[in-house]
């Protein structure tokens, strides 16, 4: 079976989940282009979009057409070469609408996982729990005879695990999108030990047709995005742990969110990023990974805490931001919750007694957005790393430790063999995390 044939009758589980629409949209529009081919006009090609709710596969089906629509207006000259055949499609808008329906008539929304039965290949981004994907499995597998090839979105569950459980034979890989999948640019690949080779060969030429970065991974709890980023979010918890020694809880808060946005040079806060993934959804990541490490123990009380308050941080259906630990308000953060009084407490009321303790930043720091897009960015990275060594205030200091822990745990992912190179640590902080920099790097030693 080739690429196409291969392509010709596909499941996304979890569809109306945030990564599944992403991955369905992007296979819709990879089967459509492919079915637009002169070779490929007398071929079928199916998508089933599979989820338990209805009302969530309608509003699916909105969104992916208006996503269609932005990717048709965006190409419609290559669209016009397309369907150059079509006497019919004079206007542009002619060609868009042609496009969406080509696309859209590819879907199929379902709520029984059934459909699966019949499919040769299947994405899975259902909820990141190794006895349901597991249980899942194998009921395709004893249901479906084409021996199909499973793709799993998950971001930490050994692939190993899940092909041994549910008894794949080696067909099973580890794609893990990153959030938003239809804008994320990274895909981290995870063979099994088994891993056939045409598996995870048809997935890079996959994700090379999508325009997309693979890195690989090797198959550890977590891998190497999570693996760096459930290990920095740890740290940065025990830090402000322990500053609420001598400061109040959401006084350390917000001093490690800023040495860890502004001081790191990174796009958000350690804890604005822990809200934006989902306060429950890091716990949970964290006990999927625990199990499978000897020398360190990743779990964190105060994350235990947050979900029985019931501060959970995540995102709406919009995209829009969930308050966490956090209070989010016109795109922004403006207060931290206090676990103690059970309420947000305003910037305002402690935000200027921070920044005193904290210190200036040198007169070399630039902002992340600057330096992300700057071409000589290492240049001002340097000048700004040469600084900081300088100073010895209290951002300063909390900033170099961070610096140097977040180096040790990519270092120590190389060292572990879950990446294969220090380069790929770096290509998955950078482009999937948006890192201005690699963890693994020479500005402090």
């Amino acid at each position: 079976m080739n690429y196409t044939e291969r392509l010709q009758n596909v499941a996304v589980l979890g569809a109306a989940g945030k990564m599944g629409s992403g991955i369905l949209l992007l296979t819709a529009q990879e089967m459509a282009d492919l079915s637009l081919m002169p070779e490929n006009k007398d071929k079928t090609f199916v998508l089933y979009a599979v989820d338990i709710s209805a009302k969530a596969l309608a509003d699916l089906m909105i969104y992916i057409k208006g996503q269609v629509v932005k990717a048709a207006e965006k190409k419609a000259v290559q669209l016009r070469k397309v369907y150059a055949d079509r006497a019919d499609l004079v206007e542009n808008y002619d060609i868009i609408d042609q496009y969406v329906f080509d696309v859209m008539n590819i879907i199929r929304p379902v709520t029984r996982m059934e459909v699966a039965y019949d499919c040769s290949l299947i994405f899975e981004a259902i909820k990141e729990d190794p006895a349901l994907k597991v249980k899942i499995f194998s009921s395709i597998e004893k249901n479906n005879p084409n021996k199909p090839w499973y793709y799993t979105n998950t971001s930490s569950i050994p692939i190993s695990q899940l092909d041994e459980e549910a008894s794949l034979g080696g067909r099973i890989l580890g794609v893990h999108f990153y959030n938003p999948p239809a804008v994320q640019k990274l895909v981290e690949v995870i063979r099994g030990k088994n891993t056939l080779n045409e598996v995870n060969d048809f997935a890079y030429e996959y994700i090379k047709k999508l325009k997309k970065i693979a890195v690989p991974s090797n198959d550890f709890a977590g891998f190497i995005g999570n693996g760096h980023f459930m290990r920095d979010a740890l740290y940065g918890i025990n830090e402000a742990m322990n500053l609420n020694k001598s400061m109040t809880w959401v006084e350390a808060v917000y001093c490690i969110n800023k040495v860890s946005q502004d001081y790191l040079v990174r796009p958000m806060g350690i804890f604005q990023l822990i809200d934006y993934v989902g306060i429950d959804v890091c716990s949970y990541i964290m006990s999927v990974m625990n199990p499978h490490l000897k020398d360190e123990d990743l779990h964190s009380d105060v994350l235990d805490k947050m979900i029985s308050l019931g501060v959970l941080g995540g995102q709406f259906a919009s995209g829009s931001q969930k308050d966490g630990f956090l209070k989010y308000e016109k795109g922004g953060p403006s207060a931290i919750y206090d676990m103690e009084k059970k309420t947000y407490v305003p910037f305002a009321e402690f935000q200027a007694k921070c920044e005193a303790w904290l210190g200036s930043l040198p007169a070399s720091w630039k902002p992340w957005k600057t330096v992300s897009f700057d071409k000589k960015k290492d240049a001002i990275l340097t000048s700004y790393y040469n600084d900081l060594k300088l100073i010895e205030s209290n951002g300063a200091n909390l900033a170099k430790k961070y610096h140097l822990n977040s180096k040790a745990i990519g270092q120590k992912l190389y060292d572990d063999k879950v990446a294969n190179s220090l380069e790929d640590v770096n290509t998955v902080l950078m482009t999937g995390f948006f890192h201005a920099y690699g963890p693994v790097n020479e500005y402090l030693k």
